[in-house]
């Protein structure tokens, strides 16, 4: 992180012991509290009409063909890249120029934006819900790689079950309904009220078999106190005197360990 690289700077010889720990201590405490953002998330039922449960659905349905469109272009072109080059691959594929960069989450809303010329349908939807949902797959593709997943599976109309709105307007909260991009007023039951102070960042509305639900993320900007070390030095001293003979007792018990190994090879 760059945030700790300023621990690889401190020494302990040039500067002592007791301003080693005070500087160390302020540095973890800069890094974890500076600027600490409080999240939550509070789900609510909505009760659409019935024009808005169709736009729900036609938005989950445009939403799941772009994930499957952008989805089978970045396999199409993994598949293009692994086949030898001096024969063909046995299965048709898709074929890709050479010089074709990796379909990556900007090149795709590029790609996005265009699109919409080419199909109005993509103009029902919100763009950044479509946005959000490239975003979505960038993130699942990289977790492939950096942890071993496999590849992110293509969606039928049962598995894409939610759409996120990453803002809403201003004033979207009235006591009998919420405001939504493209949707207007939705009823919903308030079943616990937000927090004061906190603000909506986000809503992900999600269909289930009970009914549809908006799941809000609530943020609220935390000012915690970071106080500084106090106590006598000397408890500082005995600590960092204790961790020192810790690690000298480590030393030993190894090298002590090595000359017993190497006592028992030569008897």
């Amino acid at each position: 992180m760059d945030s700790l690289k300023p621990i690889e700077r401190l020494d302990a010889s040039k500067i002592g012991k007791y301003k080693y720990i005070k500087s160390l201590h302020s540095i973890i405490t800069y890094v974890r509290y500076n600027g600490c953002m409080l999240t939550m998330t509070y789900e609510y039922k909505l009760e659409p009409t019935t024009e808005q449960i169709a736009t729900i659905e036609q938005t989950l349905d445009i939403c799941r063909s772009v994930w499957n469109f952008a989805l089978r272009q970045r396999k199409d072109w993994c598949a293009s890249r692994k086949s030898p080059i001096n024969a063909c691959s046995i299965h048709s594929e898709y074929i890709i120029p050479a010089e074709e960069t990796f379909p990556n989450y900007h090149k795709q809303a590029k790609q996005l934006t265009k699109a919409k010329k080419v199909y109005p349908q993509l103009e029902l939807v919100h763009s950044q819900v479509l946005q959000q949902t490239l975003r979505t797959l960038d993130r699942a593709w990289d977790n492939m790689k950096a942890r071993g997943f496999g590849f992110p599976r293509f969606k039928n109309k049962y598995r894409m079950r939610s759409f996120v709105f990453p803002q809403l307007g201003k004033e979207p909260v009235r006591n009998d309904a919420l405001k939504f991009p493209k949707l207007g007023w939705i009823k919903w039951r308030q079943s616990r009220p937000i927090p004061e102070g906190f603000e909506i960042k986000q809503a992900r509305i999600v269909r289930k078999a009970s009914g549809y639900f908006v799941m809000l993320s609530l943020q609220l900007n935390v000012d915690v106190p970071s106080p500084m070390p106090h106590g006598h030095p000397r408890s500082l001293s005995d600590l960092w005197k204790a961790d020192v003979n810790y690690a000298k007792f480590l030393l030993f018990r190894i090298d002590w360990e090595k000359a017993h190994q190497q006592q028992i090879y030569q008897n």
